[in-house]
């Protein structure tokens, strides 16, 4: 995808002793699947913390904008966009505490290769290794298994910079610490974190075919721990979920699961979770062994994720729920599948973190790759949503939606509590934007 910038004036600006650029941005700055056009004057790529801190000090209004994977507004501003993409270092590893240090902007799938090299893991990844680990937490997004929490649960402490240039560090020892992570964007520009590491672990990924979505009445939690992580996706056709994604750790002696699970057959070739996409750009499947990093993702770090153009929506709803919310999302099939690439279907264990959708109990995300028709999809997706309702979904916060503000506060016990640390350490509302102001403030 083509992006334009170009420097609106002559102007490399020296600034505290070092090079710091400050770009003018046309049109051409697009997010990630280029849905969405950025509405800032200008951008700054700070390269260290010291050029954050002086960028900060010389703009009137800003957000942190990390890997330009948000489909909607949430890292979007009419003033100054700071660019996390060269904050992107390993700090150190702690092996003593079991903590790897690095800067927020610094990408899951570089991160876990620089871990993986060194004997350690995190603990699970998102269907695509190419998201900032700063704005993955940041919108508690996620990978799946049973007993696996987002990836904002692997943080054992941040630090933050706020919009006056200091510095503020919050571990588990702090109670804000539970409000801190998942920020949305509201507290300040995430410089470094700490994440929980394990040992290093290898993972297979074998992959069935038509599991009948009336297997699922009662057995939501054995599908979901078939294995270490698991993933379902449908087309909503014909009531029938289309792949099954069991991923599993290697322990001891490689043992091929079963050819069949609930009236799922094994494939017997890779697959693409868009079946008419060639599965050169997916992990190794077919039970073939690989370290952690390259399994848990769905997609390569080097190739292009999931459809590339495309619209992304998600809701999360408790686990208890899950049969009969998918089962009434399944009876707007007609209107859903012919805007639709594909449905995924996960489950994320309970966390502490004040802004997360599975804050104290267990959920399922229901995940829609809608084709790039915009006007279309935000059509449909109020029909989506109310069929929601009844199980108290929550949306995601990277993703369309169309929730009343009212209601998405409503649906967490502590949003009251993190409205009020937002103003704490932003006072002069450096870091609002229209979607802080629509569903936060």
């Amino acid at each position: 995808m083509k992006r334009i910038e170009f420097i609106k004036s002559a102007g490399m600006l020296a600034l505290s002793g070092s090079l710091l650029s400050f770009r003018e941005v046309d049109t051409g700055l697009t997010n990630w699947a280029g849905n969405l056009t950025y509405h800032a004057k200008q951008v700054v790529y700070p390269t260290t913390v010291e050029e954050l801190r002086t960028a900060l000090l010389r703009i009137k209004q800003g957000k942190a904008l990390g890997s330009k994977h948000s489909f909607n507004t949430v890292a979007d501003t009419t003033e100054t966009l700071i660019s996390t993409s060269k904050l992107n270092k390993v700090i150190s590893l702690d092996t003593t505490k079991g903590l790897v240090w690095a800067e927020g902007g610094i990408k899951y799938g570089d991160l876990g290769l620089w871990i993986d090299q060194r004997g350690y893991a995190i603990h699970n990844l998102a269907s695509l290794p190419h998201i900032s680990v700063a704005g993955a937490c940041a919108t508690a997004t996620h990978g799946s298994g049973g007993t696996n929490g987002n990836l904002s649960s692997a943080v054992e402490a941040i630090e933050i910079m706020k919009a006056d240039g200091s510095l503020v560090m919050l571990d588990k020892s702090n109670p804000k610490f539970f409000g801190a992570v998942v920020n949305i964007g509201a507290l300040g520009i995430v410089t470094k974190v700490a994440l929980k590491v394990y040992p290093r672990f290898e993972v297979t990924q074998e992959v069935y075919e038509n599991l009948p979505m009336s297997a699922l009445k009662g057995n939501i939690d054995t599908i979901f721990g078939l294995g270490y992580s698991v993933s379902m996706f449908t087309h909503w056709l014909d009531k029938n979920i289309n792949q099954l994604w069991v991923k599993k750790k290697v322990e001891g002696t490689f043992k091929p699961g079963p050819k069949e699970i609930l009236g799922a057959t094994a494939a017997t070739t890779n697959l693409h979770p868009i079946k008419v996409n060639s599965p050169i750009n997916c992990t190794d499947q077919m039970g073939v062994p690989g370290p952690w990093y390259e399994r848990l993702p769905h997609f390569k770090m080097g190739f292009t994720p999931s459809n590339g153009a495309e619209l992304q929506s998600e809701f999360f709803v408790p686990r208890q729920h899950a049969f009969e919310a998918i089962m009434a999302v399944e009876k707007l099939h007609p209107l859903v599948s012919p805007l639709l690439f594909v449905t995924e279907i996960r489950s994320i264990a309970a966390d502490e973190l004040w802004l997360s959708p599975a804050y104290m109990q267990d959920v399922i995300a229901i995940h829609f790759t809608w084709k790039p028709e915009t006007e279309k999809v935000l059509a449909i997706l109020p029909k989506v949503e109310a069929v929601l309702k009844p199980f108290d979904y929550m949306p995601h916060w990277g993703k369309i939606f169309t929730m009343a503000p009212a209601d998405l506060q409503s649906r967490y016990p502590k949003f009251k509590d993190f409205v009020a640390f937002a103003k704490e350490m932003d006072p002069q509302g450096k870091w609002k934007n229209g979607f802080l102001e629509r569903n936060l403030y």
